[in-house]
């Protein structure tokens, strides 16, 4: 409008940045004239400079209702409607304008920045490509085009056009972060890399976001100790970023830095509340910190903030596991494979629960989904071989699925072995387990360790113990070299195994909760060997032998082991009871009146023909009494079914819980009589029973596991109580109840019988250990056969 000189002096002010000043002049001169359509305008132009867009909308209102047509208010008004967010209404607007003349390239990057926001991404795609025909050098929208194909899946026709935007501007930050990112889902992970340092390289000093997407990708690549010095960086860029805090959570977390780990994912969380991932992941580690109460509040958290958030409620469940809390365990897991019936990870999970309530058939009947839905589950494939083993009589059904297990899991890796060479000098012998600490695990090794001739053997043990404890450390004392591993993943612990050269490798766990099985599946030591906790064959080829002895498997059972057998001169096992302060009471039926039999195995060992063979046993002996082991809820009442089923009254069974060492080994002091379980012995929990002074009837079975009983009775000179028949078994628990001078005899001296019975002779156990493993050494480079 021209000579006008009050808007005049309302524009010099706007132009000069004094928007309150130039606010006053255009009301001013709409006071005089209401219909004055630039003074309308200019306000709506302050009030987007002020990110107030409702009331930008409303001075373009009154703009245009005094001149409809004028393009610019028109313009002006689509801005308004996407700043306000509303999409839709500005891309009528802008397409409005478009179709009255389409060559303006900012219209066409309007209307896309519209169209993408409210999703419609093809439509988006469209007005991008018509911004690059107008302007074939613009990097920004070649960027924003890669990014509408992207989400429409077309990720090859979005990888062009972020190359065609860096070709456009060579090191645009933006482009190469999204260049990055699409590399990286793809698996391309050196390109991503490249690209992702050429992004944070491109960006301002502290860019939190390209520091982030740095550290994500390095920790994916578990290359954590990269990644961390630049999440730090990247939180202490942004102290307000949630999702640089909770990053820098996960790269601490695999570091094994639980402490520093836990306080960033409460970062986060104290950032955005709903940050589902963080309270989940804080609850991870607050369970490896042993602080399990805090745990299950930080998985509830999880829960909460994403109510079908599956991850969470396994993991909640299995802490609940830990914890004894079985039926809560198992609804979670209900809940969870409602959200996701065909989770494999939530399938294992309610399989190890099942197993542990008794339901074998039923774990075995998950375990058996887990692996169909993902065959490459190890995990679950391992937990169905280790609980075939409480299942089957035929040691021919574990070498089958062991066989499967090794073409499903083993079989890539072969390609991919290095080869390994004899070093010379001290034979390096490596043991590698996950249960260093206070666990059954270290009643064998430390008679085991504690004797080895460190100066004709180097010791080394391989720990990936989560929560080190007291047991622990006193282990470490034993080994020449301890490695604690437990942040190393199979790959990098194989190439450190290679690079320490260890001539024989021994596990200690195998296809057990937290083994390594694909470990030996990389061959990383010339000469490997299983044993210990996992019965039975491995199925791995890779490893050359496994430990038993003569009782365990006689010479015609070598066909159902894909290992090579060495036995051991006199037992399998030594034990040592570890400062258990527990001690042996007077036998509990003199004071009774009558006789308790008793089993504190694993309920998931009390199979349908332990409970026949028990009920004939008590049938014989109407005032007899049962003591089992069993969580409390809907397992120990399955439990009670099962066995009225069988014949054996309730009223004549008392369950007790689990319970720490002490408390449990004291649970012998109400029991006369073991009875062992079949097809799967009881192992460490039958030495347990005779340390306590308890004698155990066992019924010798056809595999490996289920012959423990008569091994561990061979070696105290009790093979009378070994039956080799269900109808020897009745006859012996019955002469031992109707006898009960010779068991208060057993349960005086049953403790003494044991300490000099090879089975806690730790010495002459060492010594044999050595003797086999300079046996497999020798074998190894061309001579010796198997003991």
């Amino acid at each position: 409008m021209p000579n006008d000189p009050s808007f005049d002096r309302a524009s010099e002010r706007h132009f000069a940045g004094d928007l309150a000043g130039a606010r006053q002049l255009y009301l001013a001169l709409l006071a005089s004239d209401p219909a004055h359509a630039a003074a309308l305008f200019r306000l709506a132009v302050i009030a987007l400079q002020e990110h107030a867009p409702a009331e930008a909308i409303a001075w373009l209102e009154r703009a245009l209702a005094v001149e409809p047509g004028h393009r610019r208010y028109r313009e002006a008004l689509a801005q308004a409607h996407a700043m306000a967010g509303r999409e839709a209404e500005a891309a009528r607007g802008y397409r409005a304008l478009l179709d009255e003349d389409a060559t303006s390239a900012d219209l066409w990057f309007a209307l896309g920045a519209a169209l993408q926001a409210q999703g419609a991404l093809g439509e988006a795609a469209e007005a991008w490509r018509a911004v690059v025909e107008r302007e074939p050098n613009r990097a920004d929208a070649w960027n924003n085009l890669g990014n509408a194909l992207r989400l429409l899946d077309d990720a090859d026709a979005a990888h062009d056009a972020y190359l065609r935007a860096l070709e456009a501007q060579p090191g645009d930050a933006n482009a190469l972060t999204n260049l990055g990112t699409l590399l990286q889902a793809q698996g391309r992970d050196d390109e991503a890399l490249a690209a992702l340092r050429a992004a944070l390289a491109a960006s301002a000093a502290g860019n939190a976001p390209a520091l982030v997407n740095l550290g994500v990708l390095l920790t994916r690549l578990k290359r954590a100790g990269e990644a961390a010095p630049l999440l730090a960086r990247a939180v202490q860029a942004d102290p307000e970023l949630a999702h640089a805090a909770y990053n820098y959570g996960v790269a601490l977390h695999a570091l094994g830095r639980l402490r520093e780990a836990q306080t960033q994912y409460r970062r986060a969380l104290a950032l955005d509340s709903a940050h589902a991932e963080a309270a989940n992941n804080l609850g991870n580690a607050l369970r490896d910190l042993g602080e399990h109460r805090a745990a299950q509040e930080a998985y509830e958290t999880a829960m909460h903030a994403r109510p079908d958030f599956v991850d969470a409620y396994n993991n909640a469940a299995n802490l609940l596991r830990t914890l004894g809390r079985l039926d809560d365990a198992h609804a979670l897991l209900r809940r969870a494979l409602d959200l996701d019936p065909s989770r494999s990870a939530t399938l294992n999970n309610l399989g190890n629960v099942l197993k542990d309530s008794g339901d074998l058939d039923e774990g075995i009947a998950c375990f058996r989904r887990a692996v169909a839905s993902d065959p490459g589950n190890v995990i679950a494939h391992g937990n169905l071989l280790y609980a075939l083993s409480f299942q089957a009589d035929e040691a021919r059904v574990i070498l089958d699925e062991a066989r499967r297990w090794s073409a499903r899991h083993e079989a890539p890796l072969r390609a991919v072995r290095l080869p390994t060479t004899a070093r010379g000098g001290r034979l390096r012998i490596g043991y590698v387990s996950a249960d260093f600490r206070e666990h059954c695990q270290a009643l064998f090794m430390t008679p085991l360790l504690a004797h080895h001739d460190r100066a004709r053997f180097e010791i080394h043990a391989y720990s990936s113990v989560v929560r080190p404890d007291a047991r622990t450390a006193r282990l470490a004392e034993y080994v020449d070299a301890w490695h604690d591993v437990r942040t190393l993943d199979d790959e990098a612990l194989a190439q450190k195994i290679r690079a320490d050269g260890i001539d024989i490798l021994v596990d200690l766990t195998m296809h057990m909760a937290d083994g390594r099985p694909l470990l030996f599946a990389r061959n990383p030591a010339p000469v490997q060997v299983a044993w210990l906790a996992y019965p039975g064959t491995t199925g791995i080829d890779a490893i050359d032998w496994r430990l038993t002895d003569a009782h365990l498997d006689p010479p015609s059972y070598d066909a159902y082991y894909t290992e090579r057998s060495w036995r051991l001169p006199d037992t399998f096992w030594c034990y040592d009871a570890l400062d258990s302060y527990a001690k042996v009471n007077s036998l509990p039926a003199e004071s009774a009146g009558y006789v308790t039999f008793g089993s504190l195995n694993n309920p998931c060992k009390l199979s349908d023909a332990t409970l026949g063979l028990w009920a004939r046993v008590l049938a014989r002996l109407p005032a007899a009494r049962l003591v089992l082991m069993a969580p409390e809820g809907a397992a120990r009442r399955r439990i009670a079914q099962r066995l009225a089923h069988a014949g054996i009254g309730t009223a004549r069974v008392r369950f007790v819980p689990f319970r720490a060492r002490d408390a449990y080994l004291r649970s012998y002091h109400e029991i006369d009589i073991g009875l062992d379980t079949l097809p799967y012995n009881g192992h460490t929990t039958s030495l347990d029973a005779l340390w306590m002074g308890v004698p155990v009837v066992t019924r010798v079975g056809t595999t490996v596991a289920g012959r423990a009983g008569l091994s561990q009775l061979a070696n105290l000179g009790l093979t009378e109580l070994a039956a080799h028949s269900d109808d020897a078994f009745v006859d012996a628990a019955l002469a031992l109840a109707s006898d009960l001078p010779r068991l208060a005899r057993l349960r005086a001296t049953l403790r003494a019988r044991m300490e000099a019975s090879p089975l806690m002779d730790g010495e002459r156990f060492a010594r044999g250990m050595e003797r086999a493993f300079e046996g497999m050494w020798k074998a190894a480079q061309g001579g010796g056969n198997a003991a």
